[in-house]
């Protein structure tokens, strides 16, 4: 699903108001952080331009329909950049609770918004492993979307798909390998390997595989077993239609495939 400027208007109107900047105001710093009463935003530009600055190098500029700062927005990590509006300009801010009631009235912004990330992720790996940075090796942590509330949840709405178990060593899908599924882990743990270096540790409310449901190319990466595993499966049909009636299903998605990228595009630096 390609970026649709109309759709992303509707969803910032849907829950947001224009805000005027003006020329050279800073709307947010590089390294800045959630603070108290006040959360990170992701921004439309509904009108004007907006430059993106890391230290003093110039990364590129936001225009008019377009959207900036998602990504720690989503994963709550520090600004990796500077935002100055480079004309006088009109935007749409969303902060946490604004987002998800926009989700809400408008999940289909969710789903065009997953398609970027993981474009933006099947980039970053192309380059990676272009580059050969993939087989150096780099901390990995273990990371979950889902709380335990939201994966009892999930196992609960999803009866028709019982957990089902991998014992440790096997591998669960395959880099290049066609997608019916993604998997949450209900207990062990996962390892998501790239080119056989592992690129990310999932233990319970880890969630992987999504990428292949938003885009049906073929699986980015492998996963295996790193202990005996009860994970729950989560086909596509089941996995649109959580999209479009839990904001917050769709939300930890996000916020998954954001943070999954924050991490391979720290490689690239």
């Amino acid at each position: 699903m390609s970026y649709d400027p109309a759709v992303a208007l509707d969803f910032f109107k849907s829950a947001g108001k224009p805000t005027d900047v003006k020329q050279t105001q800073v709307i947010f710093a590089e390294k800045e952080t959630n603070r108290l009463f006040q959360r990170s935003k992701i921004y439309f530009v509904l009108d004007g331009e907006v430059s993106l600055v890391a230290g003093k190098k110039v990364l590129g500029s936001v225009r008019k329909g377009e959207i900036f700062g998602e990504m720690a927005a989503l994963t709550h990590a520090p600004r990796s950049a500077t935002a100055v509006a480079k004309t006088d300009s009109t935007l749409i801010a969303l902060d946490d609770q604004e987002f998800d009631r926009a989700l809400e009235k408008t999940p289909g912004f969710a789903l065009m918004m997953m398609s970027m990330l993981v474009a933006r992720l099947r980039d970053t790996i192309a380059k990676l492993t272009a580059a050969g940075t993939l087989s150096q090796e780099a901390k990995v942590k273990e990371s979950a979307a889902f709380s335990r509330k939201q994966m009892d949840d999930l196992v609960r709405g999803l009866a028709n798909d019982p957990p089902i178990y991998y014992q440790k060593g096997r591998e669960i899908i395959s880099a290049g390998s066609k997608a019916v599924l993604m998997y949450a882990v209900v207990q062990g743990r996962v390892t998501v390997s790239i080119d056989g270096r592992v690129v990310e540790r999932l233990g319970p409310g880890g969630a992987f595989g999504e990428a292949a449901l938003v885009d049906p190319s073929p699986r980015l990466a492998s996963a295996v077993a790193e202990t005996d595993c009860e994970l729950q499966p989560i086909p596509r049909p089941a996995f649109l239609a959580l999209v479009k009636v839990s904001p917050q299903f769709a939300r930890q998605v996000l916020a998954s495939l954001a943070q999954r990228l924050g991490v391979l595009t720290e490689r690239l630096k």
